[in-house]
């Protein structure tokens, strides 16, 4: 516990200084991040800082910024060919002196097209020298015996990470929403997926006019086999809903009731939400009007039904 507090704290330090360190650099490194309008943003690194530079390109590429990592072995051995003209490449190494970058680096300093973001703690190392933008990491001792153990220093390396990937998220005004479609298989997808993604539409909807007969609707009701009808004009807009429940009710009202007039029955001015309605939103909309479907609208024209979201379907993306 002991070891496990002292530890921590070298990592708390290391972070304590790398805040210290953000200023102009950093803004730099966000920049030339942004203004990459036709290139790739390459992340490399060598041991840790490489595993670190993996999980940039990983932040980076699901918050807005397309990006990958690039082995700096296997660069050695025609992988450079993955850089091109236009490209950002960034490279991590705590000493800046590593011998896998220094092929990378000189690739990149030939072409001027290609900017190279340096993050290294050495000032005086190749690797700083020969940035085009380059941002200097604090002195930090790793925790552990000797200073010997990449610890304290990937950490920071994490965090300035994290902090570029963010701070290129918000300048670029990247939502939730965004991060939704890089993550379709991911749980916060799941709980933001909208009632666009889920709403029957076209052929499927059970759609019928205000004039029609009673006998079409149990017809219509029972081949779409949804339980509910969307009771529309001559113009197309919405007027009313009818459900399998009334359709009970009117039968036992009425003797004739096959041949009534569906606008003479029907609910009329039906529940209806917005396409980018949250799911999660429009299921407890249902739970509260104790009703299991919602007419869908566009924009702000509720009467105009472009799709129809049912309760099962919602259930069945697992949103609850």
């Amino acid at each position: 516990m002991k070891i496990a507090k002292e530890v921590i704290q070298f990592e708390v330090e290391a972070l304590k200084s790398l805040r210290k360190n953000i200023n102009h650099s950093f803004s730099n490194v966000v920049k030339t991040i942004l203004n990459c309008k036709h290139g790739k943003v390459i992340i490399s690194g060598v041991g840790k800082s490489g595993i670190i530079a993996r999980k940039w390109a990983a932040t980076f590429s699901s918050t807005g910024t397309p990006s990958f990592f690039l082995d700096a072995t296997n660069a050695s051995h025609g992988d450079l060919g993955q850089i091109t003209s236009g490209d950002i490449v960034i490279l991590l190494s705590n000493s800046g002196e590593s011998d896998e970058l220094k092929n990378i680096i000189q690739y990149s300093s030939r072409n001027k097209n290609i900017k190279l973001i340096g993050i290294t703690s050495k000032k005086e190392s190749i690797l700083f020298r020969n940035s085009n933008v380059a941002f200097q990491m604090p002195s930090i001792k790793e925790a552990g015996p000797e200073n010997i153990v990449p610890t304290s220093s990937t950490s920071a390396q994490l965090a300035l990470g994290d902090a570029i990937a963010i701070a290129c998220m918000k300048y670029r005004k990247f939502t939730k929403f965004d991060f939704k479609k890089f993550h379709p298989s991911g749980t916060l997808s799941i709980k933001l997926k909208t009632v666009s993604d889920l709403m029957i539409t076209g052929n499927k909807l059970p759609v019928i006019t205000e004039n029609a007969k009673m006998k079409k609707a149990l017809k219509i009701i029972t081949i779409k086999k949804l339980g509910v009808l969307i009771v529309r004009q001559k113009n197309g807009n919405t007027n009313g809903i009818i459900t399998d429940g009334d359709l009970k009710r009117i039968a036992q009202k009425y003797k004739n009731f096959e041949n009534l007039e569906i606008k003479k029955v029907m609910k009329k001015n039906p529940i209806t939400v917005s396409k980018d309605t949250l799911a999660v939103s429009a299921l407890s909309i249902m739970n509260s009007r104790k009703i299991t479907s919602l007419c869908v609208h566009k924009n702000k024209n509720q009467k105009k039904t472009i799709g129809l979201i049912h309760m099962h379907d919602i259930l069945k993306a697992n949103i609850n």
